[in-house]
């Protein structure tokens, strides 16, 4: 006979002859002849050397575990004293009872939607991880969700989880803020065989998002190629000269060209504009002496005109002087100050009847 002691945080198991006969909780006892005893620690998991269906067999086993049965669509979130502490794959498994409290939460993850008992701050866990599926979609972003391959419903902006089963999830996210798209390097010949190189930019943004990523594939592609389209049509029609005259025309006339169509891909285009106009090396050249030939005659004219200005008031001025002798000496002195002012040494040489000469100039 052997006494044993048993504390509160274990359970004893007595085997005999490589059988367990019984199960003995916290306390003291006597082992009879041949009995040995294996304690077990109540704090720690359940071993997985001992086998269930065999213990379970033993009076009183049962009332020392939990035995939760997970399905095979089934997750079990393990609680103990209240807090998360694990997740159960489909299968048996065994909990002490007696020292710690648990609570046992099962899920059914057959359906991808995740229900309100689990709370969205345990799916960040990472325990959690391998059986939730998270997207993120920012606040500039929507989305479409397919679900096998079949369009479900439009997603807002937020972060989603879903539970990973067998069902398949892929989702299309477009950008709905305003956007710029440069049509750039387009070649072009004019109505006169004028090749240029134009760069034109248009401003979009999307509106329908069913329009643009389901009824639509490659939108931003589609929109290019119409603006492209009718940026060509439109200058294949005119000359050089009606290019250049009436450049502001073409954002107008691709914009009201392609309104119908740009609609049916789910966007509204808020701005369109030429950025550059680009011409060959002969032609630029050819338009510079254009310009250059322009500047001159415009200069010419204004030099005619000054002249002609100047002339006229010549003559006004001679016609004044001729009528008026008090006028033609008082421009005669203005003419002698200024040549004075000029002059910094006279000398003056002759007979005496000089300064009766230079009288003369003064009277009349």
């Amino acid at each position: 006979m052997k006494r044993v002691s048993i504390d509160i945080n274990q359970l004893g198991l007595v085997v005999k002859k490589n059988r367990y006969i019984r199960v003995v909780p916290a306390g003291k006892y006597w082992l009879g002849f041949g009995e040995k005893l294996e304690l077990y620690d109540l704090s720690k998991p359940f071993p997985g050397s001992l086998d269930v269906d065999v213990l379970m067999q033993l009076a009183g086993f049962s009332e020392h575990v939990e035995l939760v049965e997970v399905s095979d669509n089934e997750i079990c979130l393990v609680f103990v004293n209240n807090n998360y502490k694990q997740v159960l794959a489909a299968g048996r498994h065994v909990f002490w009872k007696g020292l710690l409290t648990y609570h046992f939460q099962k899920e059914d993850i057959t359906d991808i939607e995740i229900g309100t008992t689990v709370h969205k701050q345990l799916l960040e866990k990472q325990t959690l991880a391998y059986y939730v599926r998270q997207f993120k979609l920012e606040p500039s972003e929507k989305g479409l969700l397919f679900l096998n391959g079949a369009f479900s419903k439009i997603l807002e902006a937020g972060t989603y989880y879903w539970w990973k089963n067998a069902t398949s999830i892929s989702i299309s996210k477009v950008d709905i803020r305003l956007t710029t798209m440069d049509i750039a390097g387009q070649e072009i010949l004019t109505k006169d065989k004028a090749q240029i190189r134009i760069n034109f930019s248009i401003q979009y943004q999307v509106v329908d998002v069913l329009k643009a990523m389901l009824e639509n594939k490659d939108f931003e592609k589609q929109l290019y190629m119409l603006m492209q389209l009718a940026l060509r049509s439109y200058i294949g029609r005119m000359t050089l000269d009606e290019l250049m005259d009436n450049k502001s025309a073409i954002n107008a006339h691709v914009l009201e060209e392609t309104a119908s169509q740009v609609e049916l891909l789910g966007v509204k285009v808020f701005h369109a504009g030429v950025k550059d106009i680009i011409l060959p090396g002969d032609i630029r050249e050819i338009m510079n002496q254009v310009l250059v030939a322009e500047k001159k005659a415009q200069a010419n004219i204004i030099t005619r005109r000054e002249e002609t200005a100047s002339t006229r008031s010549l003559l006004n001025t001679a016609k004044l002087m001729e009528d008026n002798a008090m006028l033609f000496k008082l421009k005669e002195m203005e003419y002698v100050e200024k040549i004075a002012e000029k002059i910094n040494n006279i000398s003056v040489s002759g007979n005496g009847q000089i300064v009766d000469q230079l009288k003369q100039l003064f009277v009349k």
